[in-house]
């Protein structure tokens, strides 16, 4: 039987969870699973049952973050998974310093300790990232992976400019000190991503997230790695060509993507979102495309 330890900044995101979940009316238990290379336990929240599809979420937010979308897919078994040090997922100081093998590492473990051997897969932003480093480096582990929204660094893309900022390590660890986690914080943000105002629980439930032990360093260190020259002329470099995820980040441009390529009987996912995920209150119902080029 696993143990695990408890603190007030534990609690308080159990809490807050549970609330964001009641919102869109999601049942769902938490699993703890080993996962060796980050020295810890993953936490997963399951629900539903039917074909098992995995859910993988984006940089410095909780997989409860899919509550919205999870009340829309009837008829699977839903794992969301928290990644580490965002949610009740341990993470290690060693995550981030080659964050491509860490990544495929922890998803290859998740799946090994779930006894899923090849799952669908939903991403957004750096989960959309890690899952395809995943589906690039152990292909037999994706049946099919839906990018809602764009993955993060994808096509040449960037970083908003307080995320640039933030990887520069002395600026970052300054400026978190400066603006610690608050509601005012969250409001702040939701406003420069034109997604205010926010359901109450989310807000709650990001405030939480921050909170937790491991978070800021985590965070901060995986912006680095990403961002590793975020000011000059040219922006945010691109990612190297063999580290670049697949073109399935922009709809409808997934067909001759290396990636796609490699994942057996693949297909495509439309879902029209407005915002990242969890933002929008009430997500398109998706529909599924064929890909093209087998």
């Amino acid at each position: 039987m696993l143990e695990v330890t408890v603190t007030d900044e534990r609690t308080e995101f159990i809490e807050a969870q549970r609330r964001m979940l009641d919102r869109f009316g999601v049942e769902a238990r938490s699993r703890f699973v080993e996962v060796p290379s980050i020295g810890g336990r993953a936490h997963v929240l399951e629900s539903g049952e039917g074909l098992p599809v995995v859910l993988v979420n984006g940089i410095g937010t909780p997989g409860a973050m899919w509550a919205p979308l999870m009340a829309q897919l009837d008829g699977f078994r839903l794992l969301v998974v928290d990644l580490p040090a965002y949610g009740l997922t341990d993470t290690t100081p060693r995550i981030a310093r080659d964050l491509r093998s860490s990544a495929v590492r922890f998803l290859d473990e998740v799946l090994d300790a779930l006894a899923l051997y090849r799952p669908l897969f939903v991403a957004s932003s750096l989960g959309s990232l890690w899952v395809s480093w995943l589906a690039l480096d152990r292909p037999e582990r994706v049946a099919a992976l839906v990018h809602v929204g764009c993955p993060a660094m994808a096509l040449g893309t960037s970083a908003p400019l307080p995320m640039r900022l933030l990887s520069i390590r002395p600026l970052g660890r300054l400026l978190t000190r400066l603006q610690p986690p608050s509601k005012k914080q969250v409001e702040g943000l939701s406003k420069m991503v034109r997604e205010y105002p926010l359901p109450p629980e989310l807000v709650d439930l990001l405030v939480a997230t921050e909170r937790l032990p491991g978070f800021r360093e985590t965070f901060l260190a995986t912006l680095h790695a990403l961002l590793p020259r975020p000011i000059g002329p040219g922006g945010c470099p691109r990612i190297r060509p063999r580290s670049a995820p697949p073109r399935g980040a922009v709809p409808r441009a997934a067909a001759g993507s290396p990636a796609a390529r490699r994942v057996p009987d693949r297909r495509r996912l439309a879902a029209p979102w407005r915002g990242p995920p969890g933002w929008s209150p009430r997500p398109s119902r998706p529909r599924w495309w064929p890909v093209p080029g087998r």
